[in-house]
């Protein structure tokens, strides 16, 4: 009789404490970073037009650290060998770095320096992207093959409730442009970060998860969903590989498209819908609607597999965009338009990760990690600049919703060509999968 595989609910769930803090963090980062540029571009431009853009290159140079630093710390995660484990050191080092060094970015803004936000953001990138693979190659580690969408589910749950507490932050210190104490909400946001650290430390034992779980990784290679057996030294066969480019550059697509609108979220909602802080609350939206989505999107990848699931997402981002591009208030057609959103996105991400990490041994998931991350990270370097020369173009944040239309399109349409072998899996179905201990 086959030993069935079964999900460690309260293990998965305290491994994502390293991804609440990761989104709990970027969420604040993203909401004021582009809002103090702004700010102190105003009073060094003589044309304003033209702080669109730049606001575009500077949040864009940031993310190019991450191009080369996620796929390096993912592969010196795989190879490194303590007592603490191989992923854990770089995330505690990471966490403790960036609970140190976020607030100064506030600082600088409140001593108007331009020069000064740019490095605290240069910084605070080059810090998060130190253990941001490791942190998400933690969970496929323990997890077997077949369950990883339903575990990636609760991973996006516990990482959004950090999106969310960001922009509650955000929503209770307004931005006003004027010269108040901003290093409030990014201290909150340290000592949040701190709590998901101390999490961390206490409940998980890298090591002795190893240990445990060791014959369900076994099973777990044996039922991959690849053309062929995936080996640690074997080259992907021709079929997997095509597979992976088309995987990595819909990745890069779908960034694209949703980091243009994440960048400049908050500088929309301030010239069309009239106030900044009603970002925050689509995010708080769009991160709920998520989080209703993201255990039934795994679940969901039992029944009709993971490739329909993210189209479904896929064509329901896309209708939700296309209503925004016609909303100038925000109203309820746009607070529906967001909740669709997120539901969209967590469809979409539930399922390509483990989509991707399935094409790899588990010796080397940290590399594949840092493949997929340069694929998205690579999108937010480039997508701030080209979202940013439209509106510039166009002179205002208006188009900035049909911009991210058309890219999510270009990614649907790349992702159909992704083929995925039917293979018959021997993992528990539905929430009995789960186990609550």
């Amino acid at each position: 009789m086959k030993k069935e595989l079964k999900l460690n609910y309260a293990r998965t769930f305290y491994i994502g404490f390293a991804f609440f803090a990761i989104l709990l963090i970027w969420q604040l980062y993203n909401h004021y970073s582009p809002l103090y540029l702004d700010a102190l571009l105003k009073d060094k431009l003589t044309n304003e037009d033209h702080r669109w853009y730049i606001i575009g290159i500077i949040m864009a140079m940031d993310n190019l650290f991450a191009l080369f630093m996620l796929p390096l710390f993912g592969y010196l995660s795989d190879k490194t060998r303590t007592k603490y484990g191989k992923r854990i050191p770089y995330i505690v080092i990471g966490m403790i770095l960036s609970i140190l060094v976020f607030p100064l970015i506030s600082v600088a803004y409140l001593l108007s320096s331009l020069w000064g936000v740019i490095l605290a953001m240069g910084a605070v990138l080059i810090i998060m992207n130190i253990y941001r693979s490791p942190a998400v190659a933690l969970m496929p580690d323990v997890t077997p093959k077949p369950l990883r969408s339903k575990a990636n589910g609760i991973i996006n749950l516990v990482g959004y409730l950090g999106a969310i507490l960001g922009g509650g932050i955000s929503m209770i210190f307004k931005f006003t442009d004027q010269n108040i104490n901003y290093i409030v909400p990014s201290l909150i946001g340290s000592a949040l970060m701190f709590i998901a650290l101390v999490i961390l430390i206490f409940k998980i034992n890298e090591n002795k998860i190893l240990e445990e779980t060791a014959l369900d990784m076994q099973i777990g290679e044996e039922l991959s969903e690849t053309t062929e057996k995936i080996e640690e030294n074997k080259p992907l066969s021709k079929a997997d590989k095509r597979n992976l480019i088309i995987l990595l550059v819909a990745t890069f697509l779908w960034f694209a498209s949703f980091n243009a609108v994440e960048t400049f979220l908050s500088v929309y909602s301030k010239n069309v819908f009239g106030d900044s802080s009603v970002a925050g609350t689509a995010v708080i939206i769009l991160t709920f609607s998520s989080i209703i989505i993201f255990i039934p999107a795994g679940i969901l990848s039992t029944k009709i597999g993971r490739k329909n699931t993210v189209i479904i997402g896929l064509l329901t981002i896309i209708l939700a965009v296309v209503i925004l591009i016609f909303q100038t208030k925000f109203n309820i057609i746009a607070i529906i338009a967001f909740a669709l959103a997120g539901i969209g996105w967590a469809s979409i991400n539930v399922n390509s990760y483990p989509m991707l990490v399935e094409m790899t041994h588990q010796a080397n998931i940290g590399r594949y990690t840092g493949l997929y991350y340069t694929s998205s990270m690579a999108a937010q370097s480039l997508t701030p600049i080209v979202a940013g020369a439209v509106m510039t173009f166009f002179s205002g944040p208006e188009p900035l919703f049909k911009y991210s239309t058309i890219v999510m399109v270009l990614a649907l349409l790349v992702f159909i060509f992704f083929k995925t072998p039917k293979k018959q899996l021997q993992a528990k179905k539905g929430l009995e999968a789960f186990d609550v201990e």
